[in-house]
């Protein structure tokens, strides 16, 4: 049975783990929080508790792994494991923040030394930062948001390295039956870019786009993750809410929209891949 380490089993990993083991992969999951290591245990993942620092990394694992040192318990997470699936985000506010390139540079021996060939890197559309054109895997990355400067650092220092395979994802905003953004802009007012387009992808698709790539061994790529369904932020958001019952939100008029929209032409033509919520 094929083996897949998680590193991060949060709103989209542990959905994703648990469809991996639907696909008779056995998975290693890691979380941050002692509390959630019965509910992966529950659900059929081997937990690990591991928590990226610039200190060190902070691990235990299940049962006699306790007594192990660190690095043996970033082992035993990696151990016969041939993909890992990063998909822990950057945390650059509040006094705790670190350096999440730090956090990659820190992991990246540890996956040297395994046996993992491919990795998956969770990174996110804001390498792009804000323009007025269609955004493709091809257009220039202009970040001007600390996370997106460093997600950009992130994926060249895995994608530089030889000893194994990276394929980046980069997910637009991410929405599900419990996460939509429309709940925090109801009822708010003067709310900008009226005619900027969308760019959301639901769960559902975020975890059928990376059992494609596994599937179809689609490694050294770089992917928009994004769904082929750009309206006006007005029109979708107004619809949104009056579907849902909420108040409406308003938006300013007055100045000029800005915003990009994603292309997701090479997840469609290069994975072969449908979407299975094609109008959010």
């Amino acid at each position: 049975m094929a083996k897949i380490s998680i590193l991060g089993c949060g709103w989209l990993g542990f959905p994703l783990a648990k469809a991996l083991l639907k696909k008779g992969f056995s998975v290693n999951g890691s979380t941050t929080t002692s509390e959630k290591i019965s509910v992966l245990e529950n659900a059929g993942v081997r937990p690990f508790l591991i928590n990226v620092t610039l200190s060190d990394l902070e691990a235990s694992g299940e049962g006699s792994l306790d007594s192990k040192s660190v690095p043996d318990i970033i082992e035993t997470f990696l151990q016969e494991s041939s993909t890992l699936i990063i998909d822990i985000p950057p945390k650059l506010r509040g006094p705790n923040k670190e350096s999440f390139v730090g956090k990659i540079e820190l992991l990246i021996p540890f996956i040297e030394k395994s046996f993992v060939e491919n990795v998956i890197f969770v990174s996110s559309t804001s390498v792009y930062g804000e323009q007025n054109e269609i955004v493709t895997e091809e257009s220039p990355l202009n970040p001007d948001t600390e996370s997106g400067k460093q997600l950009v650092a992130a994926e060249q220092r895995l994608q530089s390295n030889t000893n194994f395979k990276t394929t980046v994802l980069r997910f637009a905003g991410l929405i599900g039956e419990d996460r939509h953004p429309v709940k925090f802009l109801a009822g708010r007012e003067n709310l900008d870019n009226p005619e900027a387009s969308i760019n959301l992808i639901h769960q559902e698709d975020c975890i059928g786009i990376i059992l494609k790539i596994i599937q179809n061994d689609s490694w050294n790529e770089t992917f928009n993750a994004v769904t082929p369904f750009h309206p006006s932020r007005s029109t979708y958001y107004g619809q949104k809410a009056a579907d849902l019952n909420l108040v409406l939100p308003k938006f300013n008029h007055e100045n000029t929209s800005v915003g990009k929209t994603i292309s997701s032409d090479k997840i469609e033509t290069i994975l072969n891949y449908t979407f299975t919520k094609p109008n959010l």
